[in-house]
């Protein structure tokens, strides 16, 4: 399924573009019209937005009172690492941290569901990226109810049904509204793969030496509830996504394509934010030269 699409706005989700109506994953096109014209024109478009993107984000560090939290989840081999490796290569390291979560331990499960992430929240003037997010609270959980036995909830506390998904998304939306107005907005990126690449994806690594370590049989098992995933997502997106802090679904069959569309979509973020370089008045900035200047005699 191709469209001519390739601005930002055009893969955003904030509840209120598509009219408060439940999102349609099936609808939306999991690969686009190339956005690039050859390797060298991709090199080229990827430099410039990582030159622009360190640049912007230079200013955020300076003027430090915005730091952004940028989501990222997905199916497996839908190029989480990836796009984060090509994405963010250009940004200057101390600038940014990235934290990747796995299934929570022992001393996670001793505290709330979102305990581990508060921990890993970036400071101002950085970005803070998260590969796989607490949004898993609301999909894995979903596939496998059974699972919340493990997070020692009190049973007089547990919601039954639907309702503990609602109280979820409704926690979610609150603290993500909190860093919002605490000058943290979160960039939330869902990235769209069909199940058919993915199959293809999933074979290749399988078939590369150094690749098949990161695939087991459980990993195919939970490829069975590929249909219960995507009616996850579609809520998940739905319910959780706000004016302020949206979710943005990247086609991403094509890895260069996906990885443009990021790259575009985190300026254009950058740019919107109110920061500029502090600047010293005159006087004090020749105090310090002079300063400066005696100590070079």
């Amino acid at each position: 399924m191709k469209k001519k699409l390739g601005k930002p706005a055009d893969f955003r989700y904030d509840g209120h573009r598509k009219g408060g109506k439940r999102l349609a994953i099936s609808n939306l096109p999991t690969c686009i019209e190339p956005l690039y014209e050859s390797e060298e024109d991709w090199d080229r478009q990827m430099f410039d937005l990582s030159s622009r993107m360190d640049q912007l984000q230079n200013v955020m560090h300076a003027d430090e009172h915005y730091g952004l939290v940028v989501l990222f989840q997905a199916m497996d081999a839908a190029g989480k690492d990836s796009s984060i490796r090509h994405v963010f290569k250009g940004l200057n390291p101390s600038r940014f941290r990235i934290t990747a979560f796995k299934k929570p331990g022992s001393k996670d499960l001793k505290h709330e569901f979102m305990w581990r992430f508060w921990r890993e929240l970036p400071e101002r003037g950085t970005i803070g990226i998260f590969n796989r997010t607490y949004y898993e609270e609301t999909l894995i959980l979903r596939i496998h109810p059974e699972r919340l036995k493990e997070q020692m909830i009190p049973k007089n506390l547990l919601p039954k049904g639907n309702q503990l998904w609602k109280e979820r998304f409704a926690d979610i939306v609150c603290f993500e509204e909190y860093l919002y107005r605490n000058g943290f907005p979160v960039i939330k990126f869902f990235l769209h793969v069909a199940k058919q690449e993915q199959g293809q994806r999933l074979i290749s690594r399988l078939r590369d030496p150094e690749k098949q370590w990161k695939l087991s049989e459980s990993d195919l098992e939970e490829r069975e509830h590929w249909g219960e995933y995507m009616q996850a997502y579609e809520e998940v997106i739905t319910q959780t996504a706000t004016k302020n802090n949206p979710w943005y679904v990247i086609p991403s069959d094509d890895r260069k394509n996906q990885q443009l569309i990021i790259a575009r979509i985190m300026v254009e973020v950058l740019e919107s934010l109110p920061v500029n370089f502090p600047q010293k008045d005159g006087q004090e900035a020749e105090k310090l030269i002079r300063i400066i200047e005696k100590q070079d005699m």
